[in-house]
């Protein structure tokens, strides 16, 4: 995928000289589990630095029972000689599954995929300082986008929920927290565009006046 075609499917603003000093923060609520780690695989090994917030929201396609199934049977499959010691290691936070399946689609094992598994970090919920910073979406890994209404999926925190995570209810109470805070702060910034709308339809400012400030910012 190039730039320009990044840009208009993620509405992301890239530019190849910025790549590396940006740092995208990716809302998972609502996005297919597997189509979200192609794609940030895909731009990690581009050198894009990525954050996922919310893994414990994201989708799997499928029932339910269909995914703890499968689960269980991942659960299953060890080595021969010491699990403990030799892995593979089945981990049960969404973060760690989310992050396990773009490890899978990289080359992990060499220096180009180290780096690039170095620039990814997932959260469950949107911890400090992600809450105050601008999150967007992939429109090309949205459930509502890619799955066919009516088809049945569940979300990554209940089956980790059943599978062992202890955290759930922590998080929740926590996002919850954070809720209440976003919408206190965003009725203080409407109100504030609100005065400032009035301010400006009643300062009397000429034309000059208004283009030297444009051209400052304000």
């Amino acid at each position: 995928m190039d730039i320009e075609s990044f840009k208009q499917q993620n509405k992301i603003l890239v530019d190849s000289t910025l790549l590396r000093d940006l740092t995208v923060v990716i809302d998972g609520k609502g996005h297919l589990l597997g189509r979200l780690a192609s794609t940030v695989a895909k731009q990690l090994l581009n050198g894009q630095k990525i954050v996922v917030v919310r893994c414990e929201a994201l989708n799997i396609s499928g029932e339910f029972f269909r995914a703890k199934l499968k689960y269980h049977a991942y659960l299953r499959k060890m080595t021969r000689f010491n699990p403990t010691r030799g892995g593979p290691f089945h981990f049960r936070a969404p973060s760690r599954i989310f992050y396990k399946a773009v490890r899978g689609m990289i080359p992990h094992k060499t220096a180009r995929g180290a780096a690039a598994m170095e620039r990814l970090k997932v959260f469950e919920g949107v911890p400090p300082p992600y809450d105050k910073k601008k999150r967007v979406v992939v429109p090309q890994a949205l459930r509502v986008l890619r799955l066919r209404p009516g088809r049945k999926y569940c979300t990554v925190g209940r089956l980790s929920h059943e599978v062992g995570w202890k955290y759930q209810d922590v998080v929740s109470r926590l996002e919850e927290r954070r809720k209440v805070k976003s919408k206190a702060y965003y009725e203080r910034k409407k109100a504030a565009r609100r005065n400032l709308a009035k301010a400006e339809q009643g300062a009397n400012v000429d034309s000059k006046t208004k283009s030297q400030l444009a051209q400052l910012g304000y």
